[in-house]
């Protein structure tokens, strides 16, 4: 588990006993609240508590008790082992633990709830166990499987765990979504809106998949299951000067265009939507052309006022003109992540409406199936 990936230095607080080693062979204990600072330097990773010593290419931390969490990176705490592994681009810093007791700490960042909703818990231990097995060795180069973040999942160490939380990997203990005697791609996000997305909507490098096909979340009698979250309707609103330094900004680095280009604003729109309805072609009007947006670009291009990129590609556009520029946008949508495969909020109402896990996993993984992998 990559936590912190080229960087400059590290620290890991002991609070138990642990033991390091090193690839030079060393090997000695640290005691309660004992410290090591690891910085990255071009001879090698060095220990500034230990200014004596060489430098290393890797060292490594292990609780003296394997039962008891005993390293803390920054202010979380971490069960297993802490790496510390020299890179071409810097320092990585990596908790080695097996899968099941990661799990609580990815399950409790992803979709901590109370126990009404266990249901959905457990689905996300199906989705994300299968998720880390799939991807097993994706950044072996590195040191790791996956990464501690979003771009794999969230993981948040022994913070995130709980009670009901480490029930719900307990009681899906090995259990994996299954295609074709295949591990899926086990996609989730927050909040589907009223309708999953096709894998092209949301990725390039991605093929369909017949699990992976648009899902309706709609509840029989009206609403949708993903109605509670907070992200399930919203709108985002932009002058026109807001506008034109939002995308001055961003549609020179995401696109990859001269920033000269990006002159008066004359208009934009929605050229294609995919099969959930997402916007998968936006155009961008400017006196010397169009500038065209394809979906995955879409939310980093039209960015909100804080700097967050727009919470899904599932909306609508209005736009008002003055003087053949345009002078406000507002953007209607539903939904907050990419929408492809589990709908986390989703599966809360699901969970709520009397649903168990495999349903859900069912529900959003069409044709796959539950199988214990071990």
């Amino acid at each position: 588990m990559g936590l912190e990936v080229g960087v400059d230095s590290a620290i890991v607080t002991v609070t138990s006993g642990a033991v390091v080693t090193t690839d030079a062979g060393d090997r000695f204990a640290l005691d309660h609240a004992d410290r090591v600072t690891v910085l990255a330097r071009p001879r090698g990773l060095v220990v500034r508590e230990w200014p004596e010593r060489p430098a290393y290419h890797r060292i490594t931390l292990s609780p003296r008790r394997a039962t008891v969490p005993a390293l803390s990176v920054g202010d979380r705490l971490y069960r297993g082992t802490v790496e510390f592994v020299e890179g071409e681009s810097g320092l990585s810093v990596v908790n080695v633990l097996p899968v099941e007791e990661y799990l609580p700490g990815v399950v409790g960042a992803e979709l901590g709830r109370g126990r009404g909703e266990l249901a959905a818990l457990e689905a996300q231990a199906v989705a994300s166990r299968t998720y880390v097995l799939r991807n097993m060795g994706r950044f072996a180069a590195l040191g790791f499987d996956v990464r501690a973040g979003t771009s794999d999942q969230a993981y948040l160490g022994v913070a995130a765990e709980s009670g009901v939380v480490v029930r719900a990997v307990r009681a899906t203990r090995g259990e994996v979504a299954v295609h074709d005697g295949e591990l899926i791609h086990a996609f989730f996000h927050s909040t589907c809106g009223p309708v999953t997305a096709s894998p092209t909507e949301a990725y390039r490098s991605v093929r369909p998949e017949p699990y992976l096909q648009p899902v309706s979340d709609a509840r029989p009698g009206g609403g949708y299951y993903s109605d509670g979250s907070p992200w399930f309707a919203w709108t985002t609103t932009w002058s026109g000067p807001e506008l034109q330094a939002t995308l001055r900004r961003w549609l020179p680095r995401v696109v990859g265009i001269d920033p000269t280009t990006l002159d008066t604003l004359r208009d934009i729109y929605i050229v294609h939507h995919g099969p959930s309805g997402r916007a998968t072609e936006l155009r961008v009007v400017v006196s010397g052309g169009e500038i065209p947006v394809f979906g995955p670009d879409i939310r980093n291009v039209l960015r909100r006022s804080d700097g967050s990129g727009l919470p899904s590609t599932l909306f609508r556009l209005e736009v008002e003109r003055a003087d053949g520029q345009v002078s406000r946008l507002t953007a209607t949508g539903s939904g907050y992540g990419h929408g492809v495969g589990l709908c986390q909020w989703g599966a809360i109402g699901r969970a709520r409406a009397g649903y168990d896990y495999r349903d859900i996993v069912g529900t959003y993984y069409q044709g796959a199936v539950i199988e214990r992998w071990y």
